[in-house]
């Protein structure tokens, strides 16, 4: 018999904050995905490279599961975590929830699900869990892996079981929304400032505007770090542009919280910050198409652009959050 909880799933594009969409719009709390984006302070940049990885990674968002604590921080939200080391119980735990109504966020490996085409290991990824019967789980995953879909009990919990980076143990989680559901607009300044001031004050080289100037030096030795360039250049693309970022490395998110805010609050630092990072946008999906090229012809010239590119970009975005972090000096009028 099947336990069934009547969800609302929307077109959406990256993991966390499809199933953070999900439970808060199930809590009577309606925001549009680049909201949730913003709010959770989501935009930051790795480049991340070490000797056991094959081939070198670009991130540009915060490390999993920070957004989601950022978001109930910021928005008052009563978040409740539950992680274990045994099966039964993690199962225990969110059939409990099911039962009573409550849709649960999974942090788990994709390459198990069986909706999943591509079958790449990432233990960060995120779905909302709405339903089960006697075989399978309904869960609520981008649009890209088709929104409303099933996997078997079996696939899901070897997804929650898996181990490696990223990975957490069977943590399922719910997020309980105040009496009084909280106004965003009052967060979205708090929100921009704290990822302005990480962006900008990065504690190593590889993160945030250093990051990206890092990765524009690098990007062009990227044929000689890599003995199979037809397949690890387009992935890293690949990765850049469609894997659950929203495009252009999650920039393209960015952009149209930025977008949003100008909406709601009247700043010229908020303009300066939406201008700019609708430019960064364009560039790195620029990039991104650059390394494919370079990827699948070997020619080195395509990655000495990509990596100017990198370098303008990196130079546009802590213009950006510049501005972005002078928001919280000024006193913007909110939009009638």
């Amino acid at each position: 018999m099947a336990t069934v909880i009547d969800i609302e799933a929307r077109g959406t594009q990256h993991c966390e904050t499809t199933a953070l969409g999900v439970l808060l719009r199930h809590q009577g709390l309606d925001l549009s995905e680049p909201m949730l984006f913003g709010l959770g302070s989501g935009l930051s940049f790795v480049y991340w490279d070490s000797k056991n990885m094959g081939f070198p990674f670009l991130g540009g968002r915060v490390k999993p599961f920070e957004l989601t604590r950022n978001l109930a921080t910021r928005l008052g939200l009563e978040l409740v975590v539950q992680e274990t080391t045994s099966p039964r119980r993690a199962w225990e735990n969110v059939a409990a929830l099911v039962g009573a109504g409550h849709p649960v966020g999974l942090q788990l490996d994709s390459y198990y699900l069986d909706y999943f085409g591509s079958k790449v290991h990432f233990g960060g990824h995120v779905v909302a869990m709405y339903g089960y019967d006697d075989h399978d789980a309904y869960v609520v995953d981008t649009d890209q892996q088709g929104g409303k879909v099933s996997t078997s009990l079996t696939s899901l919990a070897q997804a929650r079981a898996a181990r490696g980076p990223m990975a957490a143990k069977h943590r399922s989680f719910t997020l309980t929304a105040p009496g009084n559901v909280p106004s965003p607009q009052a967060h979205i300044i708090p929100a921009i400032t704290a990822c302005a001031d990480a962006f900008l004050n990065p504690p190593i080289a590889n993160l945030g505007h250093r990051g990206i100037e890092k990765a524009g030096k690098l990007v062009r030795t990227w044929l000689q770090r890599t003995d199979n360039p037809q397949r690890d250049l387009p992935q890293a693309a690949l990765l850049m542009e469609k894997a659950g970022t929203g495009g252009a490395l999650f920039r393209n998110l960015y952009r149209d919280f930025l977008a949003e805010c100008t909406q709601l609050l009247d700043s010229s630092h908020l303009r300066t910050g939406y201008r700019l990072y609708t430019e960064a946008a364009i560039l790195w999906t620029e990039a991104a198409a650059l390394i494919t090229e370079a990827g699948e012809s070997g020619n080195a010239q395509s990655l000495v652009q990509a990596g100017t590119i990198l370098g303008d970009v990196s130079r546009m975005e802590r213009e950006a959050m510049k501005a972005l972090s002078s928001l919280g000096s000024e006193a913007p009028a909110i939009q009638p």
